[in-house]
């Protein structure tokens, strides 16, 4: 344990700590990495490479919180920067995550009110919570320092830092969609969230769509005035589906301050990816998938999470109604449904994975033949390089969320797919649908449509899977994950956000 100094220029604040703790076979404690699939967690902390007496703050569960302080760790890869976790209680834990952010907040965000539970949230945890943190970063910050807040469970922590280090430069990244007015209103701290996130310099969201939203939400529900709009970033497309938007509020002011806001959607690493296509253990993947799955069959991959928001039920009902059209396809292709099971607990999440696995069983059931299983399904988190052997080999990339606040499945498959054909069939209710021209867009709520779309994924030709490959591998390649990072920190600190 060290004590702080408040030296820190940069400071990030995430619930997710850079790396993962573990014990030696002495039991001492050691850091593994998260070899994060998306490379978010690597790329933050290799911002720390630039950043003198940098700051990563997090939490941590402990048993009893009795005279517990934050831990301190001086973290040495991939540059010295301090790792500082805040103790949390079980009790603490369940109630500031499971329940407000994951029962409340998790439903509105997605918009799917109706899944939407109030009943045993704790607000005055959440709200401690969130001062801890925006307690630990003023403790940390140097003058004028740079502090950048991931995510909407740490939405209080901006207003508690800003009333104790006006000097501070505030940022927040959204992860996840930002809702309609109306259905965000739905929330009883709608005001206080909104009034928070106003004491931010720079607000950020994947796209158009989700900037306009909080502009709205913060305009109709606290006042803010808007400034005028201009045109979107050449990067997302304008007109045509469910989330395009052809432009953008750029700031808002409120309360004598401007406040920036930034569409710029995560991406991924597609030189990481391209080296792992071409290494000797992917390769060896990718061919115990093409012996043991395909079997010269036409794959179809999904991946996600058992989630209500992801769509499985609706895409295993699609596939099962492909299989009832078209016999000739029977023994001729397969599903692999990839869905990482969700931490057990939560009845919401039992639930949908015993409907998804029940689906699943009765097709199979329905339509297996002695040498054929139509889909096979797993749960398990399937680690990064056995994905990326997955995409090697998936002729159709299946993808369609209800409501996604990006997909970089979809992103991934496209750098894995380089100079190769492939499909990618994605619902336009993801991030992802305004930035990837070159999809099958499709709409998840509507049979036909989903029909339609996996229909004309398998009978598409070569040529036309190429240019339309080409097309979405160009724009994985143009935005990366380090372009989104730096992006954020540029235009936070390029800015003049002195008060009006």
């Amino acid at each position: 344990m060290t004590s702080s100094k408040g030296s820190s220029k940069f400071i990030i604040l995430y619930h997710r700590s850079p790396f993962e703790e573990g014990k030696d076979k002495n039991g001492k404690q050691i850091w593994l990495d998260q070899k994060s699939p998306n490379g978010i967690i690597p790329t933050l902390r290799n911002l720390f490479r630039n950043k003198d007496n940098g700051t990563w703050i997090a939490w941590r569960q402990v048993e009893k919180l009795t005279n517990e302080d934050d831990e301190i760790t001086l973290m040495k890869e991939p540059a010295p920067f301090n790792l500082r976790r805040i103790p949390l209680a079980e009790k603490e834990v369940s109630s500031f995550y499971h329940v407000t952010s994951k029962e409340c907040f998790w439903p509105i965000l997605h918009t799917f009110p109706t899944y939407f539970d109030v009943n045993n949230a704790d607000w005055k945890i959440f709200e401690e919570v969130n001062r801890r943190f925006a307690i630990a970063a003023c403790n940390e910050a140097a003058k004028e320092a740079t502090v950048w807040i991931h995510d909407y469970n740490l939405w209080l922590s901006p207003s508690f830092i800003r009333a104790k280090r006006p000097d501070l430069k505030i940022a927040f990244f959204h992860h996840t969609p930002f809702p309609g007015n109306d259905v965000f209103a739905i929330l009883p701290w709608r005001r206080q969230i909104i009034e928070s996130l106003l004491c931010c310099d720079l607000v950020g969201f994947h796209i158009p769509r989700y900037t306009e939203n909080f502009a709205r939400a913060a305009n109709c529900l606290v006042g803010a005035k808007r400034g005028p709009k201009v045109k979107v970033s050449s990067k997302f497309i304008a007109v045509g589906s469910a989330l395009t938007e052809p432009t953008v509020t750029p700031w808002l002011t409120h309360a004598g301050r401007k406040i920036k806001l930034l569409s710029s959607p995560v991406g991924t690493s597609p030189d990481l990816i391209g080296e792992l296509i071409n290494s000797e253990s992917v390769a060896k993947q990718s061919e115990e998938i093409s012996l043991g799955t395909r079997k010269g069959r036409k794959l179809i991959l999904s991946a996600s999470r058992v989630d209500y928001t992801k769509g499985n039920e609706e895409l295993l009902l699609a596939f099962e109604r492909l299989l009832e059209r078209r016999k000739d396809l029977h023994g001729k292709v397969v599903l692999m449904l990839a869905c990482v099971a969700a931490a057990g607990g939560m009845r919401i999440y039992d639930e949908t994975q015993r409907s998804i696995e029940e689906m699943a069983g009765r097709i199979n059931g329905k339509f297996s033949l002695i040498d054929w299983v139509p889909i096979r399904f797993s749960t398990r988190r399937i680690p990064y390089e056995e994905m990326v052997a997955w995409f090697s080999q998936a002729d159709i990339c299946w993808i369609t969320p209800l409501r996604d606040g990006l997909n970089l499945v979809a992103k991934e498959y496209a750098a894995a797919r380089k100079n190769n054909g492939g499909v990618l069939v994605l619902s336009e209710f993801t991030g992802a649908s305004v930035l990837l021209d070159g999809a099958i867009l499709t709409n998840p709520y509507s049979h036909r449509r989903m029909d339609e779309a996996i229909e004309e994924a398998i009978s598409m030709d070569l040529t036309e899977q190429n240019n339309r490959m080409a097309s979405m591998t160009n724009a994985v390649e143009s935005y990366t994950v380090k372009d989104w990072a730096e992006e954020q920190i540029d235009s936070l600190e390029e800015s003049n956000f002195e008060s009006l």
